[in-house]
Order: C-alpha cells, then sequence, then structure tokens
C-alpha cells in the first residue's frame, strides 16, 4: 500500500519535469489509485456469495447504461453505483463503478477515456460509502444533492482527461481554453444531473430497502 502511493506520488513530481509526456504520467496516476483500493479490498475477508452479489451489482449498473447510450450524460449507472456504495460500503461501492466503466465500454467503445470513467464511477461509489453514515445522506434531499454534485464532479473529472489530451498541461494554466472547455460541458453535466436527481426520486428507497435486506438477512459484505 505504501508503495502504490510512494509510485503515485512520485508520478506526479516526475511529471513537472517531463511536462510534454503528462498524459502517460496521469495514466500511471490513475492506474496506481485503482490499485491501492483493489489492495486494500483484497485484504478484506469476503465470501463467494459476496464477490457474486459484487459482480451482479456491477454487471446491473454496466448494462443499465447501455439503453441510455444516444441521450448525452443520461444514464442511471451512477445511480446504481452511489446506492452500492451507500449500502455496501466505500470499497465495495468503489469496486462496482470501477468493473461497471470497464463492463459498459466494452460495447460502448474502449478508448483512453475508459481509466477516467472508471476512477469517476469508482469515486461516486467510495464518496457515497465514506458518507453513507452522515445525518443528511439519511434523508432523499441529501441523496438528491449527493447525486447533483457528482452529476458535475463526473464531467469535470472528464474534462481534465478532454484537456490533458487535447491541449496538454498547459490547458489547465490557460483561462481562454479552461473556461469554455468546462462550460461547453454544462448541459451535458446538467443532464447528468438532473437524470441522478429523477432515478434518486423515483427509486432510492427500493433500493436501499432491497439491498439492505440482502445485507442484513445473508449477512453480506458487513
Amino acid at each position: 500500500m505504501a508503495g502504490l502511493l510512494a509510485i503515485s506520488v512520485s508520478l506526479v513530481i516526475i511529471s513537472v519535469q517531463w511536462i510534454d509526456y503528462y498524459l502517460w504520467f496521469s495514466f500511471g496516476v490513475v492506474i496506481s489509485a485503482f490499485f491501492l483500493f483493489l489492495v486494500r479490498f483484497e485484504r478484506k475477508v469476503i465470501d463467494a456469495r459476496e464477490i457474486v452479489l459484487l459482480a451482479v451489482l456491477a454487471a446491473i449498473a454496466a448494462v443499465s447504461r447501455i439503453p441510455f447510450a444516444s441521450i448525452p450524460s443520461v444514464q442511471p449507472t451512477t445511480f446504481v453505483v452511489m446506492m452500492a456504495g451507500f449500502v455496501f460500503g466505500k470499497e465495495s461501492g468503489f469496486i462496482i463503478g470501477v468493473v461497471a466503466a470497464l463492463a459498459s465500454n466494452m460495447i460502448l467503445g474502449q478508448g483512453p477515456w475508459t481509466p477516467w470513467q472508471m476512477i469517476a464511477w469508482g469515486l461516486v461509489g467510495f464518496s457515497a460509502g465514506l458518507l453513507r453514515n452522515q445525518t443528511f445522506m439519511q434523508k432523499t434531499w441529501g441523496k438528491v444533492v449527493f447525486g447533483v454534485v457528482w452529476g458535475f464532479l463526473f464531467g469535470w473529472i472528464m474534462n481534465m482527461w478532454g484537456l490533458i489530451a487535447f491541449t496538454g498541461p498547459e490547458g489547465f494554466l490557460d483561462f481562454q481554453v479552461l473556461l469554455p472547455y468546462f462550460m461547453g460541458s454544462a448541459l451535458f453535466d446538467s443532464m447528468h444531473a438532473v437524470s441522478n436527481v429523477i432515478f434518486l426520486l423515483l427509486f432510492s428507497g427500493l433500493w436501499v430497502s432491497i439491498l439492505q435486506r440482502f445485507k442484513t438477512k445473508y449477512g453480506l459484505l458487513e
């Protein structure tokens, strides 16, 4: 764990010296982050039933994205990952988000954007699990605010990938590039946020009830 963290920090420092290769170093940081969480998750004691449950939830999150592919930024994947993290915890939420992005892109198309989608959806599940015991997250309005925030944060993470890929690290320092780029994605980020709100208002109570019942009845992912 300490070694992977040291590698991530080293990649960030080295990227300052070799700024022209910043994109490759950024992939290194993202991949190292995956391994940090995977190592932590692997240290947990889980049985076959729990692995199956994680796989099923990741599959649902992945498949649910496909019917909405023609509507930009509108999909229930964020909602599913959020609910999984909220009920089963941050490590489980992260794993489900990562696998959902990778699996759905098997059909929708893999590319250099895939690791960034994996880390973005992984962080949705991780943060939902991290905040699940907070008072506001127990309320519907709290989950709605969380969904709105992540509608925009997800887009901003993907904007980081786009700026690095097409403008290089200089794009972060040039507000004539940075501001129009982020403003151009505002509509799509808003659509993502609104879709999160709709899914949360319609289905969050039912999903939490079902998942919590599985967790309590079978003692899964305690």
